[in-house]
Order: structure tokens, then C-alpha cells, then sequence
């Protein structure tokens, strides 16, 4: 009987541990319950339907793929993949997300027993005496638990995991956010270029229409002020490429950097705009608030500051702690784990508080504080994500239509500069009257071609905002 003593701290200790895990499973499952009855409590102007109507033709032809292969454009692939993988900002969320599930591990081992393995050895003797030195050898196992008997520690554990999970829905939307910008930077990139294109062809047809009007000139067909008008129209179309040839560069530049390149400005892009994808389902208004990480992340900061308050809630009442010890001492290392030298300690330690000059009751007040706050981050996100849907769903039939008109007016400025160019040769016109409706097809190709950008971009934004299939 006396060698099963030493076991009793450890039985002792092993059916409090399994006790006090039991609940653990049940308390997330309350906490949440009540996480989201307090968030129901203020998001209550989720409607039911969106309020902007929306075009059934282009939702029947969407297809569930993701956002990028919607575009159909094989280099835009690939450069989400090389911001996702080089973007500095994004390993800067990674390590973040480490950090906090670091933390939840950290708060985590409090609810497990601690358990030390300790060694000791003293020699001692007098300096003048002849007495003999003695020396003095332990080992010893020694297990320290602090009993949560009111949840605190449970309620830390829950509030640094919700915390992790709230970093990670973070990196997440960051993901999401750099891969939309990506694409944002590459169809200005394109524009950029096609809009430095456009201003070329219409600066040869300047040159030509110098050099006609100098021979016009010589041969007493034209004036000096003709002479004049061209050549000034055609430096100002110089002028106008030297700044769109600059914006190209600029815009190479801003995609190079969220490549995590060196922004030399000479990164390759496709010549022409992807074609408009399909309208994605909206869906119910209520699923972007299970589906947006930025909105999971805003839920998961709720749960940390709900579990925070029951934890600093906790702190108020008394702790228990275990503190239990077996080992053996021996002046001798060879009898050191003798039976006969062997002892045990179980000792539990209950502290109360009593005056602390109210140190616990502000940290109710503050975690209360920072409780209401996140409830309120929460509903103004979902707030701004409701506005970021309604707006993007609205401006996708308003740019269709702006669209549609630039298309019958640069067809119109086409037909009226042929004629133009016909009757100016004809000497029916003067050249000043050539040169506005030439400007005006430049106009028409310029506006049209912003336009299928916007439109391009809206498509991104709406994806964004919905946070939806987004196969990365």
C-alpha cells in the first residue's frame, strides 16, 4: 500500500483537469449563441432583398467560377498569383495571423496542468571545524494547476482563439483586397496604353493633315492661319501624349509594387481590355454577413471582447490552485529514487480579493467598453458593406447605359469626320471646323474606353463586395 501513495497527486490533479474540460465545449457553444443574438440586436437593418433592382438577364448568364476566371485572361492570373505570393503587406498579415494563434496556444496551456522537472544539490562544511562536509541531492516532479472554477481562464483561451480567427478572416480579406487592386492596377495599366494608342493614330492623322495643309498653302489653297491652327493643334496632341505616355509609366509603376517588383515601369501587359464578365448572384443580403471575411473578422473581434468581459468578470472571485509535489532526496545520487527516500505534497492554495483600489472593477469597465465597441465596428461595417453592394449594383446599369450612349456617339463623330474630311478638301468647310470634329472622335474613343474600365472595375468591386466565390 505505501508504494501507490506517491500516485495520489496525480489522480487528484487528473480528475480535476477532466472536469474542468468537460465544460469547455458547452461555453463556446453558449458564448456564441449569445455573440449572435447580440449582433442580430444591432444589424437590425438588414433587409430581406436588395433595394437596387437588378438585370435578371446578366444574373441568368452568370456562372458560379471563380472571380478571376471570369475575366478570362490568362496574365491577370498570373499576377494575382505573384502579389499574393511577393506582396509585402500580405506577409506582414501572415505573420500577424501566426502571432495570434501563437497567443491562443499561449492562453490556452493555463488550463492544463504545469508540470516541472527539478534537480538540486548543495555541499556544505565549516572552515575550521573538522566536521565532516555533507552533501544534500533532490529530484523532484512538480505539477502547479490554478482550478477554473468560474471560467476565467476558459473565457482568455475562447477570447485569444476568437482573436486568431479574427487575424486570419483578416489576412484573408487582405488576400481578397490585394488580388482586386491587382486587377484594378492592370486594366488602368491597359487603358493607360490603349488611350496612349488612340492619341498616336490621331497625332499621325495631324501630321498628314500639316503637311496637306502646307501644300494647300504653298499652292494658294490655304491660308497662314491655317497653317497656324494645324500646327498648334498638333503640338498640343504632342503635349497630351508626353502626359498620357507618363501616366502609362505611373500606372506600370503602382502594379509593380503590388507585385513586390522594383517599380521600373516596363512590367508587360495584354494591348486590349478583358471582356465585361457576367454579374455575379447578389444572393440574400443576410449571407454577406457570414460570408465577407472582413465581416467574420468584425464577428470573431465581438466574440473576443464578449469572452474578454466574462474573463475580466472572473477576475473578481476567488482562485483556487493545486500545487502538488513528488520526488526524493538523498545524499547520495545512487538513493536518490530509493522508496524509503521518496515523498509527495498536495497543497491547494484559495485567494480572494479583497482591496485591490479597484483595479478589477475598471477592467470590468473597460472590457464592457471595448465590448460595445466592437459591437458597433461590426454594424458599421455591415453597414458599408451593404452600401458597397447596393452602390456597385446600381453603378453597373448606369455605366451599361453611359456606355451604350458613347458608343452611338462615337459612331455619330466617325460619320460626321469622314464627311468633315470630304467637304474640307472639297473647300466647303475651313480647317478649324476639321479639327473640332476630329477632336471629338478623340473625346468619344477616350470617354468609351474609361467607360469599359469603370465597368471592368465595378465587376471587381461587386465581386469584393459580396465576398464571394473568390478561387484564388
Amino acid at each position: 500500500m505505501r508504494n501507490k501513495r506517491p500516485l495520489l497527486p496525480v489522480q487528484v490533479l487528473s480528475v480535476c483537469v477532466l472536469v474542468a474540460l468537460t465544460g469547455c465545449g458547452r461555453a463556446k457553444v453558449r458564448d456564441d449563441r449569445a455573440v449572435k443574438a447580440k449582433i442580430a440586436r444591432e444589424t437590425t437593418f438588414t433587409p430581406q432583398t436588395w433595394a437596387t433592382s437588378v438585370d435578371e438577364t446578366q444574373l441568368r448568364s452568370a456562372r458560379r467560377v471563380g472571380w478571376l476566371k471570369s475575366f478570362r485572361d490568362a496574365r491577370l492570373n498570373e499576377l494575382v498569383a505573384q502579389t499574393l505570393a511577393n506582396n509585402r503587406d500580405l506577409m506582414a498579415a501572415s505573420a500577424n495571423v501566426e502571432r495570434a494563434r501563437a497567443l491562443a496556444v499561449q492562453a490556452g496551456a493555463q488550463l492544463k496542468p504545469q508540470v516541472k522537472l527539478a534537480f538540486a544539490g548543495s555541499r556544505a562544511g565549516a572552515l575550521e571545524s573538522a566536521a565532516p562536509e555533507t552533501s544534500n541531492l533532490s529530484l523532484s516532479v512538480q505539477l502547479n494547476w490554478e482550478v477554473d472554477l468560474w471560467g476565467r481562464i476558459g473565457a482568455g483561451r475562447r477570447a485569444a482563439v476568437a482573436s486568431a480567427e479574427a487575424a486570419a478572416a483578416d489576412y484573408k480579406y487582405a488576400q481578397h483586397s490585394l488580388a482586386a487592386a491587382t486587377a484594378k492596377a492592370y486594366f488602368i495599366s491597359i487603358e493607360a496604353g490603349r488611350q496612349t494608342a488612340i492619341l498616336r493614330e490621331i497625332l499621325a492623322s495631324l501630321k498628314e493633315t500639316v503637311r496637306i495643309v502646307n501644300v494647300q498653302y504653298e499652292n494658294g489653297l490655304a491660308t497662314a492661319q491655317d497653317v497656324a491652327l494645324a500646327k498648334s493643334d498638333l503640338a498640343s496632341t504632342r503635349e497630351q501624349l508626353i502626359a498620357l505616355e507618363a501616366s502609362e509609366r505611373e500606372a506600370l509603376r503602382a502594379l509593380e509594387v503590388l507585385l513586390g517588383r522594383y517599380p521600373k515601369g516596363d512590367i508587360a501587359v495584354r494591348a486590349a481590355l478583358p471582356p465585361l464578365p457576367p454579374m455575379p448572384p447578389p444572393g440574400v443580403p443576410s449571407d454577406i454577413l457570414e460570408r465577407r471575411p472582413d465581416l467574420i473578422a468584425g464577428e470573431r473581434r465581438v466574440a473576443a471582447a464578449f469572452n474578454a468581459l466574462k474573463q475580466a468578470k472572473a477576475a473578481r472571485l476567488p482562485q483556487l490552485s493545486l500545487t502538488g509535489n513528488i520526488g526524493g532526496t538523498s545524499n547520495a545520487l545512487s538513493n536518490i529514487v530509493d522508496p524509503a527516500n521518496i515523498a509527495w505534497r498536495l497543497v491547494g492554495n484559495l485567494l480572494a480579493p479583497i482591496f485591490d483600489g479597484g483595479v478589477r472593477r475598471a477592467q470590468v469597465e473597460i472590457a464592457t467598453a471595448e465590448q460595445k465597441q466592437a459591437l458597433a465596428a461590426y454594424a458599421q461595417t455591415a453597414l458599408g458593406a451593404f452600401s458597397e453592394v447596393e452602390t456597385n449594383l446600381d453603378l453597373a446599369g448606369t455605366l451599361a447605359r453611359r456606355e451604350e450612349a458613347l458608343g452611338v456617339a462615337l459612331s455619330e463623330a466617325e460619320k460626321a469626320h469622314r464627311i468633315a474630311q470630304l467637304r474640307y478638301k472639297e473647300g466647303e468647310i475651313a480647317l478649324i471646323d476639321l479639327l473640332a470634329i476630329q477632336q471629338r472622335v478623340l473625346s468619344a474613343k477616350s470617354n468609351k474606353l474609361s467607360i469599359r474600365r469603370l465597368a471592368l472595375e465595378q465587376r471587381v468591386n461587386l465581386f469584393l463586395a459580396l465576398g464571394g466565390d473568390w478561387q484564388i
